[in-house]
């Protein structure tokens, strides 16, 4: 495991969210095969995105909170619970630790407005991780842009 040191922030202006932007599409366009019309949505104007970067500035990782009507909407939940989403590491930065990093990061931004829990859609190859944060599945698994998905929350 490498030592590389990184920084993980919430995404403040438009060089922030391009870096975020081009994490997601290296990973889910490029590596998964997402097609690119639908990685991108309205719900990206209004939700928190958190970066993580190396100290010279090169983006690592992404990933996205949901919260008020946004996460009604995608999780059907009440609006008290997140939704945790489009989190992507680039394939150099995996094993460095940079994915639970922005969970906390998102959990954090989660709690400072006021959610007592945080759902997201995990790709079943990642169940393990996410319950490694203290994640719990619920419902069905599920296909979402072809890929796999099952359900999972996390009280904060």
């Amino acid at each position: 495991m490498s030592t590389t040191p990184y920084l993980v922030r919430v995404a403040e202006g438009p060089a922030d969210r391009e870096a975020c932007f081009a994490v997601r599409k290296e990973v889910f366009v490029g590596e998964q095969g997402v097609p690119e019309d639908i990685e991108y949505d309205a719900y990206d104007a209004g939700a928190v995105h958190v970066l993580a970067v190396r100290e010279d500035g090169v983006p690592l990782g992404t990933g996205r909170l949901l919260h008020g009507a946004a996460a009604v909407a995608q999780t059907g939940a009440g609006p008290l619970v997140g939704s945790l989403g489009r989190l992507a590491v680039t394939g150099a930065a995996r094993g460095l630790g940079v994915g639970a990093a922005l969970v906390r990061a998102i959990e954090d931004a989660a709690r400072a407005r006021g959610l007592t829990a945080v759902d997201l859609h995990a790709q079943t190859h990642a169940l393990g991780f996410y319950e490694r944060l203290g994640y719990e599945p619920y419902g069905p698994e599920y296909l979402e842009a072809g890929i796999p998905h099952q359900g999972m929350r996390r009280s904060l």
